[in-house]
């Protein structure tokens, strides 16, 4: 497995990355495949997306040794019930209807665990489908600041700390 000192967790088609192939990062995601979408006007010349993980995996439960990441990126899909077959559904991944709250708490918990003591978290949501109030009331942790962007100010990025136990040197 590739060693690094940062984790996304959900990285799909590494969209909101500079360098889609950080050596500094691992990418990993439940998903693995290419779509072709020619088909679509909106898409003539674009290249076709891809969801290339360095490791598949299951956010909610994690095969990486406790405390291991300095940096986790935690972007989960945001929307309920979408089709894979789908451009968005494809791109973005899609929540269970049923089983969100416990996905994404369980997601939560993992990139948690996964993180070193003063580590950092970035969490990443668009509140098209679910508020933001409601996905940051499944984790115990405190927000340390936030920011909304993007067209109707929708998506918002939540940084975290891992506080420490004991006194951190």
């Amino acid at each position: 497995m590739k060693s690094a000192p940062v984790l996304d967790a959900c990285c799909g088609g590494r969209m909101m990355w500079f360098d889609k192939n950080d050596h500094r990062t691992v990418f990993a995601d439940c998903r693995e495949g290419v779509m072709v979408i020619d088909h679509l006007a909106s898409q003539t010349g674009r290249s076709p997306k891809e969801c290339r993980p360095d490791v598949l995996h299951d956010f909610r439960k994690m095969d990486f040794p406790d405390e291991h990441f300095h940096h986790v990126v935690f972007d989960p899909p945001h929307v309920r019930n979408l089709s894979m077959k789908s451009v968005f559904g494809f791109s973005y991944g899609s929540l269970n209807k049923e089983t969100w709250r416990e996905d994404l708490k369980a997601g939560f918990s993992e990139c948690f665990r996964v993180l070193k003591p003063n580590g950092t978290l970035i969490f990443k949501w668009c509140q098209v489908d679910i508020p933001l109030k409601d996905v940051l009331a499944l984790t115990p942790e405190r927000p340390l600041y936030g920011h909304r962007s993007g067209k109707k100010a929708n998506t918002h990025w939540v940084a975290f700390i891992k506080e420490c136990a004991e006194v951190c040197q």
